[in-house]
């Protein structure tokens, strides 16, 4: 099979830099693994990179479609796929990148997702069940029907929780269930895992940092372009960040709350991420505060 190399981590852990500079070295492109960075107009927020950060080197899998349109993972893994397939016709080195778990066990488990349709009457049903009981009680009945499926979700992520519901509702199967049954196909590349990981309190000062320059570029500015754009998109809304500048544009936050809300919720969403990818027994784990040269020798010593 041929390798493909993954480098993940959690959010502000130098993984954009770090697959930059190795697919410059070693004739790679690079695949994100992000579930916001798709979103075509959400970039200061997603912190997608820039023209200037790619330094000429080939994304995919970024600005795919529009924030008002709906996005499974079942979509990912098909053209994520697609991608790899085209940078490996190229003679090229496919590197993915990014901290989306579910995107990324898609690939290297070769998880096929049940294209489940969404039933109206019962997703208004829960719409309904939030305003009256709040989020946290349809997480806890989540909870319930699936605790190894709420384990690796927020009880903020509306969008999971109300996943999670609407499957077992539809096949009578726990979404873990679902995924453990669609493992008998093995992957099609064989997939060599890095994960970053730093001390966690230069992490936290990373992740604070960065939201600080995300305000200071502008992200106040992007969500009301957005607002005004899109008339509907509360998938894309649930993206860090996108939604605490909504509560402080409609009046339910200060700034300065809002800014220690979006920290505190990326500090929170990281220790998930590292809680994720920590259960990977065939992952390599690099120092994100080594300098990127020695991580790519780390890198070229294994995958190479």
């Amino acid at each position: 099979m041929e390798k493909v190399i993954v480098i993940c981590g959690p959010t502000a852990s130098g993984k954009t830099r770090l697959s930059i500079e190795l697919a410059k070295k070693i004739n790679g492109e690079i695949v994100s693994c992000d579930s916001m960075q798709i979103y075509k107009d959400m970039t200061i927020g997603t912190a997608k990179p820039t023209f200037e950060e790619m330094q000429g080197i080939k994304h995919y899998m970024i600005d795919c479609v529009f924030p008002e349109e709906r996005y499974s993972v079942a979509d990912y893994k098909k053209e994520a796929t697609k991608a790899i397939k085209e940078i490996l016709t190229k003679g090229k080195v496919p590197i993915i990148v990014g901290g989306t778990g579910l995107y990324l066990e898609s690939l290297i488990y070769g998880i096929e997702y049940e294209e489940i349709k969404i039933d109206i009457e019962y997703r208004n049903h829960l719409e309904k069940v939030e305003q009256e009981k709040g989020l946290q009680f349809l997480y806890e009945e989540a909870e319930k029907i699936d605790e190894q499926a709420t384990k690796k979700i927020s009880p903020n992520d509306k969008k999971r929780i109300f996943r999670i519901l609407e499957i077992y509702k539809a096949t009578g199967k726990t979404k873990t269930q679902l995924e453990q049954d669609s493992r008998k196909q093995k992957p099609e590349f064989n997939y060599v895992l890095f994960g970053i990981n730093m001390d966690r309190q230069k992490l936290y000062e990373r992740i604070n940092k960065r939201v600080d320059i995300m305000i200071e570029n502008g992200l106040i500015d992007e969500v009301i372009n957005l607002s005004k754009k899109y008339n509907e998109f509360p998938t894309a809304m649930q993206g860090l960040g996108y939604k605490e500048v909504l509560e402080y544009l409609q009046g339910k936050l200060t700034q300065e709350e809002m800014i220690e809300k979006i920290k505190m919720m990326t500090r929170r969403y990281a220790k998930r991420q590292l809680t994720w990818f920590r259960k990977y027994d065939n992952i390599t784990w690099l120092d994100g505060l080594k300098s990127v040269e020695d991580n790519i020798k780390i890198i070229e010593s294994i995958a190479l």
